[in-house]
């Protein structure tokens, strides 16, 4: 067995393979980029090699240079996570010629599973049912449009040599799919090196359920049964759980008999999974995964198993130490993750700094961030995943939504009301999602207005804040005239917002068996002459524990701040009790959650008029995100249509449309293609019909 392992990768896998390493006494070797010297991982790891700068063609997919990182640190392996270079043939190769354990699949096994096109025709030659499409040599357009006409609409456009989503476009309308195969392939190139596209017919509404495999060197194989991953946004997975809620044992049997033929029909070693689509009962191959998956968590809870731990062994050379009958499914798993991302923008994903990151520990969480970590527009989005156990699917989903409740991220737009949304939702709690659960009942809700919780505690918060500053916080709350109102203009989204909060009286300190603090409130509400309002936060900038008056537009309600800790403000707002989870960026926004909903705040109270219409929106667009553009999809002066597609920008390796904001003209178009743009760089603006 070897002592000491370098692991190709980063983020929470790369924390999750240090855990499994260091139960067994290895010794660890992170690989961090320029932008990743802080990062989670390279902390928790025994040796922390820099190896580049941040793009990942020049740190985290430079063979060379994690081959070189693994020698100087004199590591025996490697381990490659998921992404980057666990896929990657040649890496395999390379670590083998360098007298490295690769912990991973024999280098055949990744090559030919690796390009769809040949995948299907192994799998097709062991008798595994595989979806109708041409996956031929000949990718011009004319034979690639031919023969989409021969397979039928609906169409799914997949890269071959590659997933995740990228290179995959469906299509509904043989008008659409030049277009299509153009796109497609420039994400492809992009993403996997290689524009080669596959065909397939498009499933309605299938499930896609994929099988986890392990083999040994000794030509054991086995199954640890399925997992339903068919919660999806931009085909790629969001919520996964084990056992499918479709699949009968019958039908996981079959399935799994299946997995382990495609298995051995490529002499595969180590962790796989051969991913299906499941429709009214029968099942199709779709592709292998030559590597852990990411949500091979639930996997491991309901059967007991270290994945990662497996894999160890059995690079080692050790047989796998059970059998196919030793695998027992106990109790139901859910996984839910946690991204970067604005669902209502169509999961965009999102950078900055995450300035408050706290998980639950009643479920398991993996994750790859703390506090502090800067999510950039190099990697993947994903901050962790929150898994959940329970003897039944209900008692799973059930605490999957209290530990979502109960995880704090602030800094960022994340997808975590957005999950919750999913696991609530009466389809999900039936069973019946399938892949097209997301588009089919969620609709973006980006033009929605504030909630009034989240106005009442962003009102209140930056109150607060103002008054902790002066020498006597509770006077601020005071005029000569008798309470004071404070009035605000709140940007939230592409909205502003004005308010006003009024003090209306404090409340009483509450103190065990009704005893009165010295100088609190008299009955009736009455004060000790000169004695100061309740003070609650004591030694974390004081705050006045009172009841407000916040209004927005003809509606009032009465707000009050009960309590409030360095982590947690309890306010009470129309009858319900709330807490409040809030951080500043290093610009004064008001980064803001209650009862779940996230808001960016920003008070632009005391901004010229200008400056309010520009942050709260007035028809700009902005990347959201680092990237290039790629195309420009109107001209300057043309008319548009709120939501229609203006601007094609390329960002971790995907490929994102910004949209019109509003009904319109193109008043201003400033950017081109190839530019490299910034968040807050004014890429066009839309004067209002």
């Amino acid at each position: 067995m070897f002592n000491k392992i370098l692991i190709a990768n980063r983020g929470e896998i790369a924390c999750r393979v240090i855990r499994s390493c260091r139960a067994r006494g290895l010794r660890t070797v992170a690989v961090v980029s320029e932008v990743d010297r802080h990062a989670l991982h390279a902390r928790l790891a025994d040796e922390a090699v820099e190896i580049g700068a941040a793009p990942p063609r020049e740190s985290y997919l430079d063979i060379e240079r994690i081959i070189a990182a693994a020698k100087a640190t004199g590591a025996q392996a490697v381990h490659p996570g998921y992404g980057f270079l666990s896929e990657n043939a040649a890496f395999a190769e390379a670590c083998a010629q360098a007298g490295l354990v690769f912990i991973g699949p024999p280098v055949e096994a990744i090559r030919l599973m690796g390009n769809k096109a040949e995948a299907k025709c192994r799998m097709r030659e062991a008798g595994v049912p595989c979806i109708p499409g041409y996956d031929g040599t000949d990718q011009s357009d004319a034979t690639l449009i031919r023969e989409a006409e021969k397979i039928g609409l609906p169409l799914m456009i997949k890269a071959a040599a590659g997933g995740g989503g990228r290179g995959m476009r469906r299509v509904t309308d043989l008008n659409e799919l030049p277009a299509a195969l153009a796109s497609a392939r420039s994400e492809a190139q992009s993403a996997f090196g290689s524009g080669e596209l596959i065909l397939e017919y498009a499933l309605t509404a299938p499930r896609h359920v994929e099988v986890q495999v392990f083999a040994d060197t000794q030509g054991n194989v086995i199954h640890l049964g399925e997992r339903d991953c068919s919660i999806q946004r931009r085909h790629q997975k969001v919520i996964e759980e084990a056992p499918s809620p479709a699949v009968s044992p019958e039908l996981r049997a079959r399935m799994g008999e299946a997995a382990v033929r495609a298995a051995k029909a490529i002499g595969y070693v180590g962790a796989g999974t051969i991913e299906f689509l499941l429709a009214e009962g029968d099942f199709v191959f779709m592709e292998m995964n030559t590597r852990l998956q990411v949500e091979h968590p639930v996997t491991e809870l309901v059967t007991g198993l270290d994945l990662v731990d497996l894999q160890l062994r059995v690079a080692a050379g050790e047989p796998l130490p059970l059998s196919q009958a030793d695998v027992r499914l106990d109790g139901h798993a859910i996984e839910a993750r946690l991204y970067a991302e604005n669902p209502d923008a169509g999961f965009i994903p999102q950078t900055g700094t995450l300035l408050r990151w706290n998980a639950p520990d009643n479920v398991r969480v993996d994750a790859g961030v703390d506090s502090g970590t800067e999510i950039t527009s190099h990697y993947d989005p994903l901050l962790a995943k929150i898994i959940a156990h329970g003897k039944t699917r209900e008692e799973a989903r059930q605490k999957l939504i209290a530990a979502l409740r109960d995880t704090t991220a602030l800094g960022l737009v994340t997808n975590k009301a957005f999950l919750a949304g999913c696991l609530e939702h009466p389809e999900f709690f039936a069973g019946r999602a399938t892949t097209d659960f997301i588009a089919a009942h969620f609709a973006p809700q980006a033009d929605a207005d504030p909630r009034s919780e989240l106005l009442a505690a962003a009102a209140l918060i930056l109150a607060q804040t103002s008054a902790a500053r002066l020498p006597q916080p509770e006077l601020a709350f005071w005029r000569s005239s008798g309470s004071a109102t404070t009035h605000f203009t709140l940007g939230i989204g592409q909205r502003a917002v004005s308010a006003r909060l009024t003090f209306l009286s404090p409340l009483p300190n509450p103190l065990p068996g009704g005893a009165r603090e010295p100088n609190s409130p008299l009955p009736g509400g009455a004060r000790e002459p000169n004695s100061p309002l309740p003070l609650a936060g004591e030694g974390q900038g004081e705050r006045v524990r009172g009841r407000f008056e916040l209004t927005v537009g003809e509606t009032s309600n009465t707000v009050e701040l009960l309590d409030c800790t360095a982590d947690t403000w309890r306010l009470a707002f129309a009858g319900l009790h709330l807490a409040v989870r809030h951080a500043f960026d290093a610009e004064g926004r008001l980064h803001l959650e209650v009862d779940g909903a996230q808001a960016v705040v920003t008070d632009l109270t005391m901004q010229p008029a200008q400056a309010r219409e520009a942050a709260a929106g007035s028809g700009r667009l902005t990347p959201p995100m680092n990237g290039r553009v790629v195309a420009v999809l109107a001209a300057a002066g043309a008319t548009v249509k709120r939501g229609q597609g203006l601007i094609v920008l390329e960002s971790m390796k995907m490929e994102h449309t910004l949209a019109a904001p509003c009904d319109g003209v193109l008043a201003e178009l400033t950017c081109t293609v190839g530019e490299q743009v910034a968040p807050g760089k004014l890429l066009a603006r839309v004067e209002a019909a």
